[in-house]
């Protein structure tokens, strides 16, 4: 475990809060060479109503998930996520694993399992170093 891992997590914990998700808060930081060169926590997309579960509290189809607004959020900046780190409260599902692999990161830390492995078992099948921390 890097020195950082934990810092980072609690960090991504904390930007969790931001998202107006009843059901679950996730949030992620993409780090390269030790900067956080983006974050995403999960909800609507821009321009939507900030709600994310229906009347019966199921998650509507089109919410992003916090990986997903971490990589999107890192491509319309001048950065490149290409070997960095995505630190996430939960495991990634196998929608976000496949954006992590093509956003080329090289690295997944992660604290709460999620009720599906199929998103870590395509990560570590991709090469990709996953961990889980506490």
């Amino acid at each position: 475990m890097e020195k950082f891992d934990s810092s980072y997590i609690e960090m991504a914990a904390i930007w969790a809060r931001n998202s107006y998700c009843r059901r679950r808060q996730v949030g992620a930081l993409i780090v390269k060479d030790r900067m956080i060169i983006s974050d995403g926590y999960n909800g609507t997309p821009s321009g939507f109503e900030n709600v994310c579960e229906d009347e019966n509290g199921i998650t509507k189809p089109y919410v992003l998930h916090a990986e997903a607004n971490a990589i999107t959020k890192v491509a319309k900046s001048g950065n490149s996520s290409a070997g960095a780190t995505l630190y996430v409260t939960a495991a990634p599902c196998i929608e976000c694993a496949k954006l992590i692999i093509q956003a080329g990161i090289r690295r997944v830390v992660y604290r709460d399992e999620y009720r599906l492995t199929d998103g870590i078992d395509l990560l570590e099948r991709a090469g990709i170093a996953v961990e889980k921390i506490d």
